[in-house]
């Protein structure tokens, strides 16, 4: 009897390690290494001893303790990534294994839950932003907006986009690594300097941009179509629940990320982008389509209508190399938004918009903080502070406060906060205490 213990995972013995290696036609491990340099097959790594499972959990959970997490503290951080209520519902259905472990539906005849499911969440989807038609989904917000203004080119065969300024950076950054790369021309202008020629296939736009406000897309869209191009415009879900839709708008194609509805903060992903267009645009958008039928005996059924990627069609025809559609992700959002309905939305946009709203006219009560812009906005509002980003955010933090963002690159000593419906009001006026003390002593 050996004193050593077997690992849980590795479950084979010596006896079938020793055929499987009889197969192969070799004498022992080692020998499947053999074209690989004595020197580089095991070189010193210079780690601490292995940790049981129990004592790796221990370790972990240390390291996880010294996180600010939402919930702990007071979070007023959004720029892309929101804290909203989840129904419990959600994590309910996306945990049962049928979506759980499902893999890309290609077999309609064993995969009719993991294609309803998608069929619903482009149904919502399109109905959410007033547009025609929505794929299974993509990578995350930023990928699709990207994917959006490839779209813009292939169907207007035109090389350059405009992109507004006030455009979250980090998405206008993916932008260039999509486009540049194949010679397309991007700009970036700001909202009223927007001059569409005949050599623009699209004007890109964020709803609401990345610092809260609300752009004026149908003037946008006037600008654009009478030249020949489209407008696309990337818009936050949540929003759409109290505000127009893009499509009322006329804009082209509607992109976002899904993540504030049914979605967890969870460390900045996985997420799940959503793609819209109108019917004549189908045929080039990016990913796939989840159509419904009915079968010989008239039974409803969901099949993949649509794939417009490489693996699927000619490469030359492909629009896109998108290799799965984040089903699990959206299946979680299309669960939110029929649990919450049209009315739970709306409460939900319109509590953030008047707490943010609140604590906007609060801080900039301060004597020493400004709020800046002017025009409508939703529920992230950009403010002056009197000392830098860094010093204000550490010592919110001291006070069990998760600050806004550090945006002092684009405003002088500037932080862009948010407010959901999942801070209280007594969160918000304890925010607006500790900026008070701190530009007391800046």
């Amino acid at each position: 009897m050996t004193d050593v213990f077997p690992h849980s995972y590795f479950p084979h013995t010596d006896f079938q390690r020793n055929e499987m290696l009889a197969v192969i036609g070799v004498d022992d491990v080692e020998d499947l290494f053999l074209d690989i340099p004595q020197q580089f097959r095991k070189p010193d790594l210079d780690l601490p001893p292995a940790l049981t499972e129990l004592e790796l959990s221990r370790e972990l959970s240390g390291l996880a303790k010294k996180n600010a997490a939402p919930g702990d503290y007071a979070c007023f951080l959004g720029a892309g990534v929101y804290r909203h209520f989840i129904p419990s519902v959600v994590s309910a259905m996306i945990s049962r294994g049928e979506f759980l472990t499902s893999y890309t539906p290609y077999q309609p005849e064993v995969s009719q839950g993991t294609l309803q499911a998608t069929y619903e969440f482009q149904s919502l989807i399109c109905e959410l932003t007033g547009m025609e038609a929505a794929n299974a989904g993509m990578y995350d917000g930023a990928s699709a907006m990207a994917e959006a203004a490839l779209m813009a080119c292939r169907v207007t065969d035109r090389g350059s986009v405009l992109v507004l300024d006030t455009v979250n950076p980090r998405y206008r950054a993916v932008l260039d690594t999509y486009l540049l790369p194949q010679g397309i021309s991007v700009t970036t202008v700001g909202a009223n300097d927007v001059v569409v020629d005949d050599s623009i296939a699209c004007v890109l736009a964020q709803y609401p941009n990345f610092y809260g406000g609300i752009e004026a897309l149908g003037t946008l869209a006037d600008a654009a179509h009478a030249n020949g191009a489209l407008l696309a415009v990337s818009a936050n879900p949540v929003a759409l629940g109290m505000f127009k839709a893009p499509g009322d708008y006329g804009a082209d194609i509607v992109t976002g990320e899904t993540q504030p509805v049914g979605v967890s903060m969870s460390f900045g992903g996985p997420f799940v982008g959503y793609f819209t267009a109108k019917t004549e645009y189908i045929r080039q958008m990016p990913g796939r389509i989840v159509g419904r039928t009915v079968d010989r005996e008239d039974r409803i059924g969901y099949v993949l209508t649509l794939q417009t990627r490489e693996q699927h069609i000619r490469r030359e025809r492909a629009t896109s190399n998108i290799c799965t559609s984040e089903a699990l992700i959206a299946t979680g959002t299309a669960v939110c938004l029929a649990a919450l309905g049209p009315g739970g939305l709306k409460q939900m946009a319109s509590l953030s918009y008047q707490k943010a709203h609140y604590a906007a006219g609060a801080i900039n009560a301060l004597s020493d903080y400004e709020v800046s812009g002017d025009g409508p906005w939703f529920h992230e509002f950009v403010v002056a502070c009197p000392q830098s980003p860094k010093e204000t955010t550490k010592k919110l933090l001291e006070q069990g406060i998760i600050g806004g963002l550090d945006i002092s690159d684009s405003v002088p000593n500037g932080m862009l906060f948010c407010a959901t419906e999942m801070n209280t009001k007594t969160e918000i006026d304890s925010l607006v205490d500790a900026l008070g003390k701190i530009a007391k002593v800046a």
